[in-house]
This record gives structure tokens, sequence and C-alpha cells, in this order.
């Protein structure tokens, strides 16, 4: 099994760049962190708003890497050993996509890209365990789902895997386009739309147009998988492909239920399936990955365990008969309310308090503060009996919620006041956008290695 391996000279010509030093031998691999090269790998010198990584080429080729691929910027000045090799182009992001969407093409395995303005991660997850059943799967690291971590995914994956899971992110109309042209996936997955990324995009509607941008890059013969009844996205469904639908009126839909073992029909076809999750928003998630899984021919097994990304949603037991729900990766108004139904029902199954601690959702646009009050009536709703808010705009939820609210304005003073707080037997989410920081809540609880 090998994965992308170009010469220079192939690298140059792939993307248009100069080839300014051959070096010695061949990158093996591709990397965009200095501080983490292996060795023989090409350092990609990303250019950012304050330093060009390309700067950091040198740094890169004393821990071992063979050589760079930098902005003419990053270039200018560079004193490099004889043996380094260079290259230089315009835009090295532009250059690392086109050496992804390369390698791409000669995989012949299916690709399968999922997005959605919440839930990705934990449906790819889910999936990649259900298609590591019936063999070799490749599934994109992390959040590795934009236009640099995507490329430098692909051009990780051995050429002999036999299934493929990407998952894609956008804040801006045109990114998932640009992702799905490098990706070319057999397989796209819509999850959702919401109110996510507003600061840019304007309106849900606009959120639907750009998550949609993946249907619109399958190619003939691709499948398309999106919820069901789901007006914001019906618009985009293209009749020439086959599509498949999720959820409640769905092509997939949940049809029993016995504590973690649930019954699934898939058009027509029923499989049981022991899960090792509880969260509802997650059984729906597992509803749009059998039916991707589908599309590539694979039924779940009977038995799934899920090896879930960090930071979203697993539950930690702590001292004291405390139970931590540590999902403080990121939030938005979906998101927040999945989460709360999960604290709402695992507080009742255990019978303690449930208690929240939530930071602010940010990149919401003008429309923040008045979601921000919903939220605060969707805390309430949610049957939650003690409420810490972190941030400015969390203190409107807090106002909303009611006068027992405690309001703080940081991460630090969050973990300080819930040491008085937290009795024997709570359950505790722990839930913000990544900004606030909430791990330092997670981490005063004991709930994450600090």
């Amino acid at each position: 099994m090998s994965r992308a391996s170009f010469t220079a000279q192939e690298i140059a010509d792939i993307t248009g760049a100069q080839l300014v030093n051959a070096g010695q031998g061949h990158p093996n691999g591709f990397s965009s962190d200095s501080r983490e090269i292996e060795l023989g790998n090409l350092f990609i010198g990303i250019p950012g708003e304050r330093v060009d990584g390309g700067t950091k080429t040198a740094e890169a080729i004393s821990a071992g890497a063979w050589g760079g691929l930098v902005s003419p910027a990053g270039a200018d000045g560079l004193v490099l050993p004889q043996t380094g090799g260079l290259l230089v182009h315009p835009d090295p992001v532009e250059a690392l996509g086109l050496l992804a969407a390369a390698w791409r093409s000669q995989l012949s395995c299916p690709v399968i890209a999922i997005t959605g303005s919440t839930g990705k991660t934990s449906t790819k997850d889910i999936l990649g365990a259900i298609l590591g059943s019936a063999g070799t799967t490749f599934s994109s690291a992390g959040n590795r789902n934009t236009e640099v971590g995507l490329p430098l995914e692909l051009l990780r994956i051995d050429d002999e895997v036999s299934f493929v899971v990407l998952e894609l992110a956008m804040r801006a109309e045109g990114e998932i386009a640009h992702l799905t042209q490098i990706a070319a996936p057999t397989v796209g997955v819509v999850l959702n739309a919401g109110p996510v990324h507003l600061e840019t995009l304007g309106s849900i509607e606009a959120v639907a147009k750009a998550k949609a941008e993946l249907i619109a890059g399958l190619p003939l013969g691709g499948v398309s998988v999106t919820p069901a009844l789901d007006g914001l996205l019906a618009p985009y469904l293209r009749p020439e492909l086959r599509s498949v639908t999720f959820g409640p009126g769905g092509d997939c839909r949940l049809v029993g239920s016995e504590g973690r073992t649930l019954t699934v029909d898939l058009a027509g076809d029923e499989y049981m399936v022991e899960v090792d999750f509880d969260q509802p928003h997650n059984r729906l998630n597992l509803l749009a990955a059998v039916a991707a899984a589908g599309a590539v021919g694979v039924q779940p097994p009977k038995r799934l365990k899920v090896p879930f990304s960090g930071l979203r949603g697993q539950r930690k037991a702590i001292e004291g008969g405390i139970v931590v729900i540590d999902d403080c990766y990121n939030a938005n108004p979906m998101s927040m309310r999945a989460a709360l139904a999960d604290l709402s029902e695992e507080s009742l199954r255990r019978g303690g308090r449930a208690v929240a601690v939530l930071g602010d959702m940010l990149e919401l646009g003008p429309d923040e503060v008045s979601l921000h009050t919903q939220l605060g009536a969707d805390i309430l709703a949610a049957g939650v009996d003690v409420l810490v808010t972190v941030g400015p705009l969390s203190a409107v939820s807090g106002k909303a919620f009611g006068a027992t609210a405690v309001v703080v304005e940081s991460a630090q003073e969050a973990s300080e006041r819930l040491a008085d707080l937290v009795q024997s037997g709570d359950t505790v989410l722990v839930k913000g956008s990544r900004g606030i920081g909430l791990e330092v809540v997670a981490q005063s609880l004991g709930a994450v290695d600090g």
C-alpha cells in the first residue's frame, strides 16, 4: 500500500509551480506545520495574515523535510541547504489542492463526502465504523475539513483502501464547491442547513445553497443523501442522480428501539443494530450514515462501536457520581438544542440534576442576540436545573433563563464557580463555540486530560 508520492518535477507539472531546486530524491508526504514534519515531507508554506508560512521552510528542512512549496514572498530571502528542494507557486493552497485532486484521480474506491451545519464529525465517525466492518476505510482526522486540511488528508490515503469518508466545512459561498472539486466524491451527504456562519452568509437559505454545492458537484451515477422532508435542500436535488433521504418519512428511518438496540429500515430492508451511544441526535446521524453506507453496498453490522472524535458529546464519569458531557468543540443553535436534549435525557435516566455550562455561539451575524434569547427558552424547556453562561452573548441566554443563572465572563471563572455548584449525581453539559475555550471547564472537572 502506498500514499501519494510525486517527484519534484511532477509536482511542478501538476501545480504549475516553479521548480527552483530539485533537491535530493523526492517527497514522501506532505505537511503544512513545520512543528509536525515527518522525515522526507514536502512542507507547504501557507501564507497567513501576519506571517507567511514559507519563512519556516528552512526550519522545516532542519526538522527533516525534503523541501518546501512556498509563495514568492515566502521564498524571498530563504537560505536553504543545498540538498533541500524548493518549489514556488503564487498560491500554495491552490497548489496543494491540485496535488490532492491529482492523487484522488488515481483512487478507484468510493469516496463519501459529508457536510452540514451540525453533526458532520459524528456522522463521519459513525459511517467510518460501519464501513470499517466491511473493508479498509480511511476517515479524515479531527477537523481536517478545510481547503488546507482536506487536501492534506487526501494525500494521506493509501491507494488500496476500500472506502474513503471525508468531511467538508465552509464559512462562505463557493467553499464547498471548491472542496467537492478536489475530493470528487461519489456519494454526497448533506445533513442539514441551519443558522451557522450567518455573519458571512446572511440567511439560512444562503447556508442551504452553500451546503448544496456538494450535491451540484456530484458526478453522473453519484448518490445524494439528504434529510427527508427538508424544504431548504429539496430545490437542489438533481433528478439525474439517485437521491436517498433519511429521518422520519425518509428512505432510511428508525422503526424500533429497545435500549441501545435500534431497528433501521432502509428502503424496505430492516437491520437491527446495537450501538454504543445514547444521544438522540446521533440516532439521526446513524440514519444518515446507514443511508450513505447503503449507497456503496454496505449493510450496518449487528454491533456497532464508534470511536467518536474528541470534545463531541462524550460522557465521562468523574468522582462523586458526576457525569460530564464533554461537547465543547463548537456550538450553534441546532447543535445546542441537540445537546440540551441529550442532557435532559441523560439526567432523567440517572436521576440527578441537569447542569449546563454554555458559552457564546459565535459567527451568527445580526441575529446573534435574538438567537441567544431563544436559546434561553430552549434551556428552560430542557429542564436545566443549574445554568452557567460564559461570555456576553450567553449572558443574554442567562437573562432569558431567569435570575438563578450564573453569568460569568470567562471559562476560567466558570471553572472556579462550578466547583461550588456541582453536586454528587449531577449530569454536567459543557458546550460553546471553540473560541470561548470551554475545554478549561471540562479539564477542571477532570473530564479530559489536562
